[in-house]
């Protein structure tokens, strides 16, 4: 009886990872609207009861397939910034290259990037949704905050750094850059240009003079008078 109830389960597992396949499939080719149960079911070769039994509607559906996803702040919110690490800024450069070289080109995660970025409309039924990924990007941000702060404190950037409004302006750059190239514009083609890209945004930080928090508070008094 054991055997058989790890078996059931295990096949319940498996059968939930093929609806799961089968829709990142399906979303990613009729987009999220477009997308229906009936669709998901016939990819993966169930019944829409079978897909029923696992996910209550499209939205559950949804939101899990979305947790699969890499998106740009992951790269520094699954691993905590280790003060006592001697080539932080080396840290940064690695983790950007690996999502924008090799994370953002898997295939799983480039079709989940291109539903997620050009294929789903922010409407309240997938307000759960959007704000997941806020709050990863939030997590990500202060995780990627504290690897500049380590950067600034081992010399390796500006003192005076305001690292918050840095670590801002870094994950509006790599989403800039994922969706031009997903929305496959000739300027940017990854993984090819990946590096360069990694370069420039930790150039950018390190010689932007308004990235400053002098500068950056000044910048606020001049609007506020």
């Amino acid at each position: 009886m054991r055997r058989r109830m790890k078996r059931t389960r295990h096949e319940a597992l498996a059968t939930r990872g093929q609806i799961l396949d089968a829709a990142e499939c399906v979303f990613a080719e009729q987009g999220v609207s477009g997308a229906t149960l009936d669709a998901v079911a016939l990819r993966a070769g169930f019944t829409r009861g079978a897909v029923y039994g696992h996910f209550r509607n499209k939205w559950a559906l949804l939101a899990e397939v979305m947790q699969r996803v890499t998106l740009p702040m992951d790269a520094f919110s699954k691993a905590v910034a280790d003060a006592a690490d001697p080539d932080p800024l080396g840290e940064i450069r690695k983790r950007l290259l690996h999502f924008l070289g090799t994370a953002v080109v898997e295939p799983r995660n480039r079709r989940l990037c291109e539903v997620l970025y050009t294929k789903c409309e922010h409407t309240e039924v997938t307000a759960c949704i959007v704000d997941a990924q806020r709050e990863a990007a939030i997590d990500g941000r202060e995780q990627f905050g504290r690897r500049l702060s380590h950067a600034v404190a081992r010399g390796q950037l500006p003192p005076g750094l305001d690292v918050e409004r840095a670590a801002s302006v870094v994950h509006a750059f790599i989403g800039g850059v994922l969706r031009d190239w997903l929305l496959q514009q000739d300027a940017i083609v990854l993984p090819r240009d990946a590096e360069y890209l990694t370069d420039v945004c930790i150039g950018m930080v390190r010689i932007m003079p308004l990235l400053r928090a002098e500068r950056a508070s000044g910048q606020e008094r001049c609007l506020r008078g």
